[in-house]
């Protein structure tokens, strides 16, 4: 870390010194393998491609248009400078509420006033898992879920994750049976449930939760006096508008019936392509928890510049409705390009409809169908072939062999190149059989 000082045993905090920030998955050591050797097209052509990281570029030309042509968005320079209001502007809150509305295909409803803005879907999910949960409580997540999420859900608020385990034999589907045994399993272990977390479309599988799936777990979360947080981030990262269902299109349905325990997270960083902006929202159907989540949020602003300039951006309808249908059209070619690809070679992926990642099968290649059989191969695609992927055990996968693959965070011409070095990779572990 730079200047060397003795370190002496000074004690810290419980925090600091506990592990469940998750730094030692495997999901965050391909990263920091990508950190120390990144491809470049010129300047490392061997380096490591990442493929790890669910980003989305496929569109950013795009905004830095938008840019461009309307350098007048960053104009209100005192205005913005001395804005403190943690309910945000409101100028802002009335934007994203109605790209919200757009992105789902204007089938639900979303109000200015029941939005609490925070530094992205991380900060929200946390905020969230403050006010619903106590230290010792559970969340049940469905498997596989996002890695981050043991750090997000995990790390300050000493929530634990109960895994509702999906496999293979119905796409990673979640059941009510699921459901409840994942409940049982909390109670068994003496912990609270507090509620559940979904993500839709399923990272990392890139598929949608279907109507009637999402309909079960409103029951089950009725039935049990839980939460149900939705964190519908990649909502505009569907290849199609009518495939994607908002659990606020059913709540519209059922007349808002339960709907004060269903809170919804959403996020610019994947529709937009704009991660580093840091903006996320909490859309809550219940008062108490958008009083406590404003009053909260001051710890996870957003700059007030920033809401300005998106306030102006979202709400140019011409500007959106051209983008979402380019960055559908775009992201539906990349997913066919790396699938296509890795049938090739003889690679399966889970047949996916949304977000910015498919769910790869190399069950075949394992010497042993477990976890250490699959960090064998993962360390061998990461070291030789270069190729930062997340192994389906970081993920919490209850099957071995999956992987999940990012392709919306490189060009054209990179992901060509990786999928290269997995058909000279495949070329080779074949020969090898035969030998």
């Amino acid at each position: 870390m730079g200047l060397e000082i003795e370190q002496p045993c000074v004690q810290l905090s419980n925090i600091a010194v506990c592990d469940t920030h998750g730094e030692n998955s495997p999901y965050f050591a391909g990263w920091k393998a990508y950190d120390e050797n990144p491809y470049h097209h010129l300047t490392n052509t061997s380096g490591v491609i990442q493929m790890g990281l669910a980003e989305n570029q496929v569109s950013f030309d795009l905004v830095e248009k938008y840019l461009e042509e309307h350098p007048e968005d960053y104009n209100g320079f005192r205005e913005n400078a001395l804005f403190q209001d943690y309910h945000g502007l409101i100028s802002f809150r009335t934007a994203m509420a109605s790209f919200m509305e757009q992105i789902r295909g204007g089938r639900a409803k979303f109000h200015p006033e029941r939005i609490v803005i925070t530094a992205g879907a991380t900060a929200a999910n946390e905020l969230l898992t403050f006010i619903l949960a106590n230290p010792g409580d559970a969340l049940l997540v469905p498997t596989p879920y996002y890695p981050g999420f043991d750090r997000d859900l995990r790390w300050r608020t000493g929530v634990n994750i109960v895994p509702i385990h999906c496999n293979s034999s119905n796409n990673f589907q979640i059941t009510p049976q699921a459901l409840q045994a994942a409940y049982k399993e909390a109670e068994s272990m003496n912990m609270k449930v507090s509620g559940v977390l979904i993500t839709n479309p399923s990272n990392p599988l890139g598929i949608t939760i279907q109507r009637q799936v999402l309909e079960q777990i409103l029951d089950f979360v009725s039935q049990k006096n839980i939460h149900l947080i939705s964190d519908e981030i990649y909502s505009g990262s569907v290849f199609s508008s009518t495939e994607f269902v908002s659990v606020a299109e059913i709540l519209e349905a059922r007349n808002y019936k339960d709907a004060e325990r269903v809170h919804i997270v959403y996020s610019l960083s994947k529709d937009l392509g704009l991660p580093g902006f840091r903006v996320g929202t909490v859309y809550s159907y219940n008062d108490k928890v958008v009083t406590t989540a404003r009053r909260m949020s001051s710890f996870t602003l957003i700059s007030s510049q920033t809401q300005q300039f998106l306030a102006n951006m979202l709400s140019d309808k011409e500007f959106t409705e051209k983008y979402i249908k380019i960055n559908r059209e775009r992201l539906k070619k990349r997913y066919e390009m790396i699938v296509e690809g890795l049938k090739s070679v003889g690679i399966e992926c889970l047949r996916g409809n949304a977000g910015l990642f498919c769910w790869m099968n190399m069950s075949q290649l394992l010497k042993e169908s477990s976890k250490e059989g699959e960090l064998e191969v993962w360390n061998v695609i990461l070291k030789e072939v270069k190729l930062n992927i997340s192994p389906g055990c970081s993920c919490h996968c209850s099957e071995a062999g999956w992987f999940r693959v990012c392709f919306a965070n490189m060009s054209e011409e990179t992901l060509e190149i990786a999928l290269e070095r997995i058909r000279k990779f495949m070329a080779k572990r074949i020969r090898t059989k035969k030998e």
